[in-house]
């Protein structure tokens, strides 16, 4: 066998152990959580609503059966601006990854050159013995060059003319896993990255619930303080019947009207507390303020809970969760890093080569006795690098020791969330219960002391306090509905749910 078929086959047998070598570094395991006991709260429950295990809804919003707040979560993936932003953040990972994994290819590239050339004669030339006085017997002319048609008289070289095209390929091999090492990794950032965009649809999701739930609740209770003036007003115009007929005085007219204009110094609060949530659920669909106020102006009751809310199972949350999804794949990118740390303490192998055309006449470029070719491989190693490999690599190590502890964190916090968020919404419940049946009780009670009052067997301040204390009971209990569906909201976010859409899975890459 000849020198090239020796040397074409040794660089067979090195690209075929390029593709088949090994790959340094730890590979990665995905990390193993322990499932407390966290859904057996849901046996426990009290509340009329209750948290049960079984299929989880990822349209948790649905549960709450209100049209106008589906609708608003229908529009809210395809409108929101953060969610955008995510996604485009997702775009560019994936673009990086496709720059990563470039590193495994070869490179090629064409060029083509026309050069106009002259030779020093105090350069390279006097080394030939051409001096700038010596005349040349034989010198050159523009088309043909060095020497091949005389030009008496003529000293060092003339110009000439240089013709070159060809391609370039470089491919390194490798060998110890370091570009595949960083493939891997930026998978790994961008799975992060897909993650990163589900977490942030999954919070304006509840964002915008948590704002509709909001809104409803400035009405109902805007509703509430409409209802209770006109009480306060009938007891204004009682107490001025009263006055006349020489019953009472007028500091119950005084009392009563003070009562009306305390009711009535609440609702441009109220007001203004709807507006605002109306602007904010606006901000979120990239709506301009009070472009839904029209769709949002109709009052409507804070939505109501379901009987059941069906929680899912304790071995789906850290799929469901994009939160400790990304935090795996953080850490797989940082244990995929420790292995290009290490790859770079190895040498590194290139396969170079260059193939061509060059020629001093453009006619003759394409010609085969024109063509010219380099081939060959190149090792380059490290010899000393001052620390620099050994002080890299305790980076990577230590990062990737980093987002483990994160990824450990991150799961507790979430089960963590889980937990407070069931014990809070069945608490809530409760709370609320009893708040509806001290609202009863005052409205009874404000009922019977208008009717004492009328007759005079009652005095009004006995009236006053009374109807104060159904306002305070009323605007409790409204409250405590929204912070309950405000709590079933946070449930629900707390066990991942709501990414889950057509939309984002068009993100998903798989």
């Amino acid at each position: 066998m000849n020198a090239n078929g020796m040397s074409l086959r040794a660089l067979a047998v090195l690209a075929s152990f390029a593709m088949t070598g090994c790959m340094v570094g730890p590979d990665f395991e995905r990390p193993k959580s322990a499932t407390p006991d966290v859904f057996d709260r849901t046996h426990a429950t009290q509340a009329s609503s209750k948290a049960i295990e079984t299929n989880f809804n990822p349209d948790w919003w649905t549960l709450f059966d209100d049209p106008v707040l589906n609708m608003l979560e229908t529009r809210l993936a395809a409108s929101n601006l953060d969610v955008a932003a995510a996604s485009a953040r997702l775009l560019q990972s994936r673009a990086e990854q496709r720059v990563a994994g470039a590193a495994e290819l070869p490179t090629l590239g064409g060029a083509a050159s026309y050069y106009r050339e002259r030779g020093s004669e105090n350069g390279i030339l006097s080394l030939l013995g051409v001096t700038p006085s010596q005349s040349q017997p034989l010198s050159a002319s523009g088309s043909d060059p060095l020497g091949v048609s005389a030009m008496p008289g003529s000293k060092g070289s003339p110009a000439y003319n240089l013709f070159q095209a060809g391609f370039d390929a470089s491919w390194e091999l490798d060998l110890w896993g370091r570009a595949r090492r960083g493939v891997e990794a930026a998978a790994a950032l961008s799975e992060g990255s897909y993650e990163d965009r589900n977490s942030v649809l999954l919070s304006a999701r509840a964002e915008l619930a948590r704002d509709y739930i909001e809104m409803r609740d400035a009405q109902s209770l805007l509703d509430i303080a409409r209802q209770n003036l006109d009480i306060a007003r009938d007891l204004v115009k009682l107490t001025k019947i009263r006055v006349r007929e020489g019953v009472t005085t007028e500091l119950d007219v005084a009392n009563a009207s003070a009562q009306m204009e305390t009711i009535e110094s609440l609702i441009p609060t109220l007001e203004a507390r709807r507006d605002t949530m109306i602007n904010a659920i606006g901000v979120l669909l990239d709506e301009q303020p009070g472009a839904l106020k029209e769709t949002l102006s109709v009052a409507r009751d804070v939505p109501r809970l379901p009987d059941q809310v069906p929680v899912g199972f304790p071995s789906e949350l850290a799929e469901r969760r994009p939160d400790i999804k990304r935090a795996e794949s953080q850490l797989h990118a940082a244990t995929a890093s420790i292995g290009m740390a290490k790859a770079d303490f190895y040498p590194r192998i290139s396969l170079n080569g260059s193939a061509g055309f060059q020629s001093l006449q453009l006619s003759n470029l394409a010609e085969w006795a024109s063509g010219q070719f380099v081939i060959g491989p190149a090792i380059t190693f490290p010899i000393f690098e001052g620390g620099r490999l050994k002080g890299t690599l305790q980076l990577r190590e230590a990062q990737q020791q980093e987002a483990a502890i994160l990824y450990k964190r991150t799961v507790l916090e979430a089960w963590r969330e889980v937990d407070d968020s069931l014990l809070v919404y069945d608490a809530e419940q409760r709370r609320r219960d009893r708040l509806a049946s001290a609202v009863a009780l005052n409205q009874r009670g404000l009922g019977i002391a208008q009717q004492r009052y009328k007759a005079g067997a009652l005095d009004y301040l006995d009236v006053l306090n009374v109807q104060k204390q159904l306002l305070d009971a009323q605007g409790q209990l409204e409250q405590s509905k929204a912070r309950a569906a405000e709590n079933l909201v946070a449930l629900c976010k707390s066990l991942g749910g709501g990414w889950e859409t057509t939309y984002a899975n068009d993100f998903a890459g798989r």
